[in-house]
């Protein structure tokens, strides 16, 4: 059996892109810090020097600009690496979650019909087992009702032979109810 990979990476694009881009940008403000610190520790120094070697304050100036420089694109590139990232790992949160609605959906038009799997790697597995035991929990509680409604309606077509007639009219009354609630149910099974 192969195994299924998405290639679509952007599922919820609007959940995705919104978290890579809050964490590209607590990264890049958190991180901007240190090449301003270099910055000014490289100024303090260029001035100690410039009293003494001119030149060498004017290479040292030259080196810092050429530093700074080199320190910047670096840190977009960093940026733009945490961000391609964030967008690779929100794809397994973002995955469980659009499986897990579209599992919902098909469940409000179809009924319960199936379990649902995430992908291996995605993350909250645990909580498709969730939603799988509470589906099963329920069908179980159903197919008893359903029992149980049956036997109720048999037992009132029983009582209805022995009752006088003014009550007759009440227990045929429930028992019909109680049809129209079975074949609502068992329609609702055929979807």
């Amino acid at each position: 059996m192969a195994t299924y990979k998405r290639s679509i990476y952007l599922i919820n694009p609007n959940f995705q892109l919104k978290l890579s881009g809050f964490i590209c940008l607590l990264v890049f403000v958190s991180s901007i810090i240190y090449p301003f610190t270099i910055y000014d520790m490289l100024s303090n120094f260029i001035q100690q020097v410039a009293g003494s070697n001119p030149e060498m304050s004017a290479s040292l100036a030259e080196s810092r600009k050429n530093l700074i420089i080199m320190l910047s694109i670096w840190q977009l590139g960093f940026t733009l690496l945490v961000f391609i990232l964030c967008i690779f790992l929100s794809h397994k949160i973002a995955g469980p979650m659009y499986k897990l609605q579209k599992f919902l959906h098909d469940v409000q038009d179809n009924g319960f019909n199936g379990r649902l799997f995430f992908r291996k790697g995605d993350y909250f597995q645990e909580v498709a087992e969730d939603i799988n035991d509470t589906f099963e929990e329920l069908e179980e509680k159903y197919q008893n009702d359903m029992v149980y409604l049956g036997e109720v309606s048999s037992y009132l077509n029983n009582l209805s032979m022995v009752v006088p007639d003014d009550k007759k009219v009440v227990l045929n009354e429930i028992t019909q109810r109680l049809g129209e609630i079975q074949e609502r149910y068992q329609h609702s099974d055929d979807h």
